[in-house]
This record gives structure tokens, sequence and C-alpha cells, in this order.
């Protein structure tokens, strides 16, 4: 039997959350303040607890709130991780699958041109970088690491800035979480075949494996679990209060999490559909799930967020060449994930400022980028400077993305599906 923890680990983590939680009030509370949406004060939070700041001028106060050991950094990963899925699978609830089927043309045309030309765009900046970041014995390696780094969208953060700007029941918050779904899953596709690459070269059945994965999980949504969580949904909701309905929503969730992680596609995919088949069970009273909304978004996803930061040392960046490509790779993704979401939607007909709302909120990586730099890390693909590079990008487009959003929404006209879809998740959604 695992020993259990003791009681000084216990006393830690307590400290680590009530902290963490504190700062992601107070500094998400200052950036509404400031128009932004609270994930970006969140965000800073771990940045500035972290190695970035609190470990250079306190060290000795950083080593005894942050331990560098592997099994304190674990629990508070795992707390994290239960906010992102949670986090992701409200999404999935508020999306309206029937408007994205309707427009299933432009959800897809603006997620895989907001995917291909910030990845063509990611793979030529890896071919130019300095060579004394790229020191990779392949090139190519690194040039496709680079350009799945810039492709990917953060749903998390798209998520949770949208919920923060409530903007989640509006055609573009629909369409933007429709097409940044369509990049996460092809990007993590992308991002097992350039592992594959990286350890132990590319072969046929890495890819294959990957695709059969993808489809035996859509069919199984499709045809097991659809009707299971509609049974589930319906047997919770006999019993009085909300306590049964929220158990079962989140035992669907953390189950289609496991199923996907399981078959080598990221857990936060599963999540998403998880939320997607209780939002359309047409079983279950999206008012008894108000209050695992509130908790999501007031409690676990701000926890979530301050514990991305805690691993960054973007000190880094001090040198000038680090800067410079810095400021060349966040171009690059600018550019790139704004022109291809904007092409996309021109292609499609979209009105322009709808467009550009498009662009300004698929261009977001957030946590994402940061979980694909942490692999390349893993794998020795990219050095700590150029690790530091990609998260500082990362984290400016996710800051960049909520005042450019709402420049652009401020052009784009109310309509009466949305006014219905906002009365329709007015139970659920009683806080925004």
């Amino acid at each position: 039997m695992a020993a259990p923890l003791s009681a000084a680990q216990v006393l830690l983590l307590l400290l680590q959350l009530g902290l963490l939680l504190l700062g992601a009030v107070l500094l998400g509370r200052l950036a509404t303040r400031l128009r932004l949406p609270a994930v970006v004060g969140e965000l800073c939070v771990g940045i500035i607890v972290g190695p970035t700041l609190l470990g250079h001028l306190a060290p000795a106060v950083s080593d005894w709130l942050l331990p560098k050991t592997t099994e304190q950094f674990h629990l508070l990963d795992a707390v994290g991780q239960l906010g992102v899925l949670l986090l992701v699978a409200v999404a999935g609830i508020e999306l309206d699958v029937g408007m994205v089927r309707r427009r299933r043309r432009a959800a897809m045309t603006v997620g895989l041109a907001g995917l291909l030309i910030p990845l063509g765009l990611g793979v030529v900046g890896g071919f130019l970088l300095p060579a004394t970041l790229a020191v990779h014995d392949d090139r190519l390696v690194l040039a496709l690491f680079l350009g799945v780094a810039m492709c990917v969208s953060a749903l998390p953060v798209i998520t949770k800035t949208l919920a923060d700007m409530r903007l989640l029941h509006r055609d573009v918050g629909q369409l933007t979480l429709a097409a940044s779904t369509i990049d996460d899953v092809i990007g993590w596709l992308l991002l097992s075949v350039v592992s594959a690459m990286a350890t132990s070269g590319l072969r046929a059945e890495d890819i294959g494996v990957s695709l059969l994965s993808l489809a035996a999980v859509l069919v199984a949504t499709l045809l097991v679990g659809r009707p299971l969580v509609r049974v589930a949904l319906r047997r919770a909701a006999r019993h009085d209060g909300a306590g049964p309905t929220v158990a079962t929503a989140v035992v669907v969730v953390l189950l289609c999490a496991a199923v996907t992680q399981s078959l080598g596609l990221e857990a936060v995919f599963g999540a998403f559909i998880g939320g997607i088949l209780i939002g359309t069970s047409g079983t279950v009273d999206l008012a008894r799930l108000a209050p695992l909304r509130t908790a999501v978004l007031a409690v676990l996803a701000p926890l979530y967020f301050t514990t991305v930061g805690l691993r960054i040392d973007l000190t880094a960046l001090a040198d000038p060449v680090v800067l410079a490509t810095a400021g060349g790779l966040l171009a690059i993704a600018v550019a790139g994930k704004f022109a291809g979401a904007f092409v996309g939607a021109l292609i499609c007909r979209l009105p322009r400022w709808e467009a550009v709302a498009l662009g300004a909120g698929m261009n977001a990586r957030g946590v994402i980028q940061i979980i694909v730099a942490t692999v390349g890390l893993r794998l020795e693909v990219l050095t700590p400077p150029l690790y530091s590079v990609v998260i500082l990008v990362a984290i400016t487009t996710s800051v960049m993305a909520p005042p450019l959003l709402r420049f652009a929404m401020r052009r784009v006209e109310h309509t009466e599906e949305e006014a219905l879809r906002h009365r329709d998740r007015a139970a659920f959604a009683r806080d925004g």
C-alpha cells in the first residue's frame, strides 16, 4: 500500500493552492479593470511566483514555496489537469452543434487555413533560426516542430477568454471554438508524427495509428457514447438537487478524457467531446449544471492557468539573439494565424469584421503551445532558450487576443439566433 501524504506535503499543497488562487483572484480582477479578460491576470500569476520573477528576486522564498521536488509539483499538476479538462468540457456543453453543422464549411475552411498558413511560416522560420539556437542534428525536425508550435490554437485559453468576454453564445465565438478544435485535433496528430521523427524516425504506422485512433473516437462517440450519456443523465435527473447531475457530468468528462489519452490523443480532446455529448443529450436541465460551471470558472480554471508559469523562466530573453529570435517568431505566429483565419473566413464570404474577430480569437496559443514546447524540450528538439522563446509567443498571443477581439466584436451585429442561444444557455451560465 502506498504511503499517504505527509503532514508537511499537505500543508505545503494547501498553502500553494491558497496563494495561487488568491493571486488569480487579485490579478484577474486587475485585468478586468484594465478591460482584459481575467485569464490574462491568471496567466501572469505563475510567471510572478515562478522562477521568472520570485525565483530570481527571492530564491529562498521560492524554494520554500515551490520546492524542486517532482512529487510536490505533480500534486499541483493534478489539480491543474482537472481544471483544464472541466474547462474544456464547459466549452463543449456550450457549443451549438446545430449551428456548427449548418456552418461546417466555414468552420472547416477557417480551421484549415488557420492551421496551414502558420504551419508553413513556422517551418520556414525553423530553417532560418540562428545556428546557436538550432542545435538539433536534424534541422527538418526542428523546423517541423516549430511549425506545429506556430499553428496550434489554445482551446482552454480561447474558451476562458470567450467566457470572460461573454462571447460564447455569439456566432463568432461558436465558430472560433469549432475551428480551434479542428486546429487542435490536427495539431496533436502532427505533434505525434514530428515526435516520432525526433525519436525513432518517421514511420507510416505512426501516422496510421493516430488516424485510426481519431476515427475510432468519433465512431464510438456517435454509436456508443451518445446513448450511454443520454441514459446516465436521464437517470441522474430523477434525483432531487443538482448533485447527481453534476457528478454524472464530471464522470462522463473524465472517462472521455481517459479514452482519448489511452489512444495517444490529448485528454483535452476527449473532455471536449464529453462536453458536447452532455450538451447535446437533450435529457439534462442545464440549470442543474450551473454550479459546475461556476466552480470551474471561479476556482479550478484559474488554478490551472496559474500553474502554467511555474516551470517558465523568461530571463533567457536577456540574450539579444534570443530576444531577436523571439520577435521574429512572434511576428510569424501572429501574422500566420491571423492571416490564415482571416483568409479562410473571406473564402466562406463571412463579413469582414467577423473574419477579423476569428483571426483575433484563434491567435491565442496559450497552454497548448506551452505543452508542445514542453514536449520539444523533453525530446531535446528545443534548447532551453528556444523553449523560452516559444513560451513568450504563447503568452503574448494570449494577451493580444482579447483587445483585438473586443475591437472587432464592436462592429459585428447581434443576430436573433444568438439571442435565442443566449436565452437557452442562460440557466447554465448564470454568471455570464
